[in-house]
C-alpha cells in the first residue's frame, strides 16, 4: 500500500510566456475547451500571483485532467526538457486514426511535429511536437 491513496492526477499547469498566443494554440489548434480563465490583468503582480484568479491564466478541461497555463515566464525563455522538472506532457486519444488526424490539423497550422511511431512494446502509438514556448508535447493512442 502506497503511503499517500491518490485517486489520480487532479490537474497540471505549466508555465508560459504569452498568454494570448499560448492559448490560441491549446484552444484552437489542439481544440481544448476552456474551463476558467482569469479575468485579471495578466500585467498585474497582483494577479499573477494569485491563485483565485488563476495567476492571469487559464485552465482546460481536457477529458479527465485539468490543464493549466500560467503567464509568468520572461517572454525571452524557453522550455528545456533537460533540465530538472518536467520532461513532457501526454495526452491521451482514442486511436491511430486521432493521431494521423491531428497531424494533419498541426500541419494546418503550421506546427512541425514527428511522425507517429508505434511502440509495439508498451502497446501505444505516439505524436510529439511542441507548443508555443517549446513545451514537449504528446499524443498517446493505444495500438
Amino acid at each position: 500500500m502506497a503511503l499517500i491513496e491518490t485517486t489520480g492526477l487532479h490537474h497540471l499547469r505549466i508555465t508560459v510566456t504569452d498568454i494570448d498566443r499560448s492559448r490560441k494554440f491549446y484552444q484552437d489548434v489542439l481544440g481544448f475547451e476552456v474551463a476558467a480563465a482569469s479575468s485579471g490583468d495578466v500585467d498585474d503582480p497582483e494577479v499573477r500571483a494569485d491563485p483565485t484568479q488563476l495567476y492571469g491564466g487559464v485552465v482546460f478541461q481536457t477529458n479527465g485532467i485539468l490543464f493549466g497555463l500560467r503567464p509568468v515566464a520572461e517572454a525571452s525563455d524557453r522550455f528545456d526538457s533537460t533540465r530538472v522538472g518536467l520532461d513532457h506532457v501526454s495526452f491521451g486519444v482514442a486511436s491511430i486514426d486521432d493521431l494521423r488526424s491531428v497531424a494533419t490539423r498541426l500541419e494546418g497550422a503550421g506546427v512541425e511535429h514527428g511522425e507517429i511511431k508505434e511502440l509495439g512494446d508498451f502497446g501505444i502509438a505516439i505524436l510529439s511536437f511542441s507548443d508555443p514556448d517549446g513545451v514537449h508535447l504528446e499524443l498517446t493512442a493505444p495500438i
